[in-house]
């Protein structure tokens, strides 16, 4: 997603006592960077704006989950999400942190021992064009790097508007080791119970397209072969 400089972002955050830039001090200890440490942690792959983690935050209090961008200028509107939507129902937003990083190079940032227990991809840059396909989100060089960092059972959760991405994604999880335990191609005509939606599926299911989701796990009987 696109957005336009926003000269406040940087100065407020670095005010922002839940923001870290890049992290790599912290591989290895991000749940003890919570200031409840046993609890599950999530983690949210291009969050954009803020609202997906900020509701998530506020639904599952007892989980801890980074909200990771590589946009400085987006992760200021994020926190400005954070902060107006706890602020509205009067609530600490005590199990969020707004982290800045190249996903690219999550492995350093977030280690083996951080053992993350479900991340979410929701409605990345979908890169069609050719060579850039390995910028996606799902590309399985991402997804060796996903399965190190998870904890034992955890989920991927995917979601999506693009056919081509998702269905690219799917052979994606396949051949990287990973089992699909859930999957859709109309998400809202579903009853799926643990949906929450994001401001691009409101937009995207308003102009008519159908929504795509996976759950996906590391495939631990392939692992073992």
């Amino acid at each position: 997603m696109r957005i336009r400089r926003k000269k406040w972002a940087r100065p407020e955050l670095e005010k922002c006592p839940y923001y870290i830039d890049n992290g790599e001090g912290f591989r290895g200890k991000w749940r003890d960077r919570f200031p409840v440490a046993d609890r599950p942690l999530y983690l949210e792959l291009g969050c954009g704006k803020g609202v997906f983690a900020a509701q998530h935050g506020l639904k599952y209090p007892d989980i801890n989950i980074i909200a990771a961008d590589i946009k400085a200028d987006m992760l200021g509107v994020g926190r400005r999400t954070v902060e107006s939507m706890f602020g509205a129902v009067n609530k600490q937003h005590d199990n969020i942190i707004l982290l800045r990083m190249n996903i690219s190079y999550i492995s350093q940032i977030i280690a083996p021992e951080d053992a993350v227990d479900r991340i979410y991809i929701n409605f990345c840059n979908p890169w069609n064009r050719g060579r850039h396909n390995k910028r996606r989100l799902t590309h399985p060089r991402q997804l060796v790097q996903y399965k190190e960092i998870m904890a034992k059972g955890a989920q991927i959760r995917f979601k999506t508007d693009d056919d081509e991405l998702f269905e690219d994604s799917v052979k994606y999880f396949e051949e990287s080791g990973f089992k699909i335990t859930y999957i859709t191609r109309d998400l809202h005509s579903e009853n799926f119970p643990d949906n929450l939606v994001t401001e691009h599926e409101r937009i995207f299911s308003e102009e008519g397209k159908k929504i795509k989701f996976l759950i996906a796990e590391v495939d631990e009987a392939a692992k073992s072969e």
